[in-house]
């Protein structure tokens, strides 16, 4: 693992929940005699909080999920030359298979992506590298799910990128000496934005194919939504992500 691998990783977890919350509180607690210390501490106690409440997760996500809609079943074939889909991390070591397989996003991504190519009769590329901890390619395991579970065969592996942006910069040369400008990207709606501007910017033109919303489709509030859960922690631990993600973007582009 690089050494700018692990600051990202480091950076991050400082800067999404929990850690963000986490880390306030040990600044308060390091410097708990100075008088602004208990007005933080009270501060990262609302961050966490609010963080945990499907409410305040559902607006965040929907931030992100609202960009692009969902391409309904009896839409016209899109003119697009190959379906990309996004891996999204694997689950190693999983004893009942035997070895890696995909984890749930990377497996809902897959299931999505067959779908479309058996209904716009597409090829597909896939697109995830080898992690550390792991012994094959996200690439490789979701070619195999493919053919096996879904009997769609992937035609073009992409398998040495290590996030979205290793996705976008070596997919597209794949797919441009292929002679294909255009394509169909499968990911999760609230990963959509970042994902997207990313291959627009390695120069494919892109037809968003989103799944799995997490977003409430009304502002119907139950009492639920307004205390903390476990789930909606992780749903905000996603938007703020992407967000993140987006303004490193701005940042550096």
């Amino acid at each position: 693992m690089s050494f700018a691998w692990t600051l990202k990783i480091l950076i991050s977890t400082l800067l999404l929940p929990p850690g963000n919350g986490l880390a306030l509180l040990c600044v308060a607690g390091v410097f708990r005699r100075r008088r602004w210390a208990f007005g933080l501490a009270v501060a990262a106690t609302v961050l966490s909080i609010a963080q945990c409440l499907p409410a305040v997760a559902g607006l965040l996500i929907a931030s992100l999920e609202n960009q692009s809609a969902a391409i309904a079943p009896n839409a016209p074939k899109p003119e697009a030359g190959a379906i990309v889909i996004l891996g999204s991390g694997l689950a190693t070591d999983a004893t009942e298979y035997g070895g890696d397989t995909a984890n749930d996003r990377t497996l809902i991504r897959t299931r999505y992506g067959a779908t479309l190519a058996r209904r716009y009769d597409l090829p597909v590329l896939v697109t995830g590298g080898k992690l550390v901890e792991s012994d094959t390619a996200e690439a490789e395991i979701m070619t195999h799910i493919l053919h096996e579970e879904f009997t769609v065969e992937a035609r073009w592996q992409e398998a040495g990128s290590m996030d979205t942006a290793g996705n976008a910069a070596l997919s597209a040369p794949i797919l441009k000496a292929a002679g294909i400008q255009r394509i169909v990207l499968v990911t999760h709606a609230f990963h959509m934005p970042r994902a997207r501007l990313l291959f627009e910017r390695a120069g494919l033109e892109v037809i968003p194919a989103p799944t799995a919303f997490f977003s409430h489709q009304s502002f119907d509030w139950l009492l639920s939504d307004f205390l903390p859960q476990a789930k909606a922690l992780q749903t905000s631990y996603y938007a703020l992500h992407e967000w993140l993600g987006l303004a490193w973007i701005a940042l550096t582009h």
